[in-house]
């Protein structure tokens, strides 16, 4: 039985491929959120209702695979389905519904022959660039079925170097959003996490940049320094206090084993694993974990994707990046729902909560080209609204552009959910039509009103009808909101804005919001609807 997200989820792709005769959209998930059930709910029903539909689901590692193979049995133990991976050490091709790893069947488009409906876990690993593994595959297998369709889905629809995986030359037109992380944890799909602030900081001065991320080697080369690593270990020791499940992100493979050792002598049971950890050691090592025999782990660039452990309850970064998606991902590590607490604490010495912003609300990164200039023309992340560079302040919207990113950092520096904000009862709201003053563009206002006349009258904006990512986000986000109101979402298939105000007005408003407070004017952070 899918969760309401989920099916959510299934109805927009529907509803997205009847608006559309032709394009790929990408379902954007959570960490946590059950994907591969998604993916397995897909597969059913194109399959069932389509019965000569033959449908090949990619990844690029073999635990993803089994999880949603374990998952699409679940759902249908008879269903027509094979395993293409190298890594499993299964190579069935010619079944109906295929599940496979990129790296086993990159060059095998001909042998695989007629796909319909190829599925990507992951999506945002597939590049920009078309001599890639996923845009050959892609490329020969549309030469075999040119109305081929790509559905992807990911956490982090964005991608270091290319900026929005929906920006040209993507291969995603559209971006599917059914929930939020705040929804999630909300509703208890998720567990929230909890930051302190450290004392020790890791440096990263002096280290190189390569593709917008910092050089490995000169970046472990900088952190993996003795007194730091004591230091780092200490505190996690101290912070850490019963906590029973603790996962380090670390630089590399030396920086990994170096702290792994550090944590031994202090009394601490650790273990190491890495790209070089062979599969028994691997699987040994992840089953102590899992069994409390170990409490600590450590890692370089392998437990981010494909390592499941809900009972997490402690993570230490120490690998500083410049990739928002990285950094969701090894937070993600720690929001499935435990069994022994409410919640998971992050450790930030890498230092990148303050700079991608809380888990909630990670920016993408940059367009290729962009540099670090401000260009002619600037867009408001609120309302899409185009402003000279100078501007403070949006004149549509309101909403305040930061005034440098160390600023902005200092924010978040120990909030990595974003909570800590404002916020009052809601005694009522007003939902009206919006026109932009310096565009013209019109779109949908909210006004929320506090039960104390003192508090502000606090105002959102969604502009559901520009293109692109701020005209999907605007989509979801209100979407999300009508159905927390007893509000059908149906009413947004359609284009007239007043329609939507009248039918959002007899919606039931939120019990409290949380806001932030941005120069003069306020963000809207948080809604919360009595059960």
């Amino acid at each position: 039985m899918l969760r309401k997200y989920q099916q959510r989820a299934i109805d927009q792709l529907y509803d997205w491929f009847r608006a559309n005769k032709y394009g790929n959209p990408c379902i954007v998930l959570p960490t946590g959120s059950g994907k591969s059930h998604v993916v397995a709910a897909i597969c059913k029903d194109a399959v069932e209702n389509w019965p000569e539909t033959q449908v090949l689901m990619v990844t690029h590692v073999k635990e993803l695979i089994e999880q949603n193979a374990e998952k699409m049995l679940l759902h249908w133990p008879d269903a027509p389905l094979g395993i293409y991976s190298a890594g499993i050490g299964r190579k069935e091709l010619h079944q109906q519904i295929t599940f496979a790893g990129i790296q086993s069947i990159r060059n095998k488009a001909t042998d695989i022959g007629h796909i319909d409906l190829m599925i990507v876990d992951e999506a945002h690993l597939i590049s920009h660039n078309t001599d890639t593994s996923y845009r050959k595959l892609i490329h020969y297998l549309k030469m075999i079925n040119p109305a081929m369709r790509v559905i992807g889905l990911t956490a982090t629809p964005y991608r270091l170097g290319h900026g929005m995986i929906t920006d040209k030359p993507g291969i995603f037109d559209a971006l599917i959003e059914p929930t939020s992380v705040e929804a999630l944890v909300e509703d208890k799909f998720l567990a929230p996490l909890r930051s302190k602030l450290t004392g020790t900081k890791l440096s990263v001065a002096g280290v190189h940049k390569r593709g917008g991320e910092f050089i490995e080697k000169e970046l472990q080369e900088a952190v993996n320094k003795q007194h730091t690593n004591e230091g780092v270990v200490a505190e996690v020791i101290k912070l850490a206090e019963d906590r029973k499940a603790w996962l380090f992100f670390c630089a590399g493979v030396k920086h990994a084993r170096a702290i792994k050792d550090i944590l031994i002598h202090n009394g601490i049971a650790a273990e190491c694993i890495t790209g070089d950890t062979i599969k028994p050691e691997r699987e040994r090592i992840i089953s102590e974990f899992k069994a409390g025999k170990i409490r600590a782990l450590t890692n370089a660039n392998v437990l981010t994707t494909g390592f499941d452990y809900p009972d997490i309850d402690l993570i230490a970064m120490l690998r500083p990046t410049m990739s928002p998606g990285l950094y969701v991902q090894m937070a993600g590590r720690g929001m499935r729902n435990k069994s022994h607490t409410d919640h998971c604490l992050v450790l930030d010495f890498a230092g990148v909560v303050q700079m991608h912003g809380p888990i909630t609300r990670v920016e993408p990164p940059n367009k290729p080209g962009k540099g670090t200039g401000e260009a002619p023309v600037k867009v408001c992340p609120e309302c899409d609204s185009l402003v000279a560079p100078a501007v403070k302040v949006c004149p549509d919207c309101g909403y305040q552009f930061p005034q440098s990113k160390e600023k902005r950092m200092r924010l978040h520096d120990i909030d990595i959910m974003g909570y800590n904000n404002d916020g009052f009862s809601v005694l009522d709201w007003q939902w009206s039509k919006h026109r932009s003053r310096t565009s013209g563009r019109d779109m949908v206002k909210v006004q929320y009103y506090s039960k104390i006349l003192a508090d502000p009258i606090i105002a959102e904006y969604f502009p559901i009808q520009h293109e692109g990512y701020a005209g999907n986000m605007a989509v979801s986000k209100l979407a999300s909101i009508a159905i927390k109101s007893e509000i059908d979402v149906k009413f947004l298939n359609t284009s007239n804005l007043e329609d939507i105000c009248y039918i959002m007005n007899k919606g039931k408003p939120p019990n409290e919001i949380f806001y932030k407070r941005e120069g003069k004017y306020y963000k809207v952070v948080q809604r919360k609807w009595a059960k």
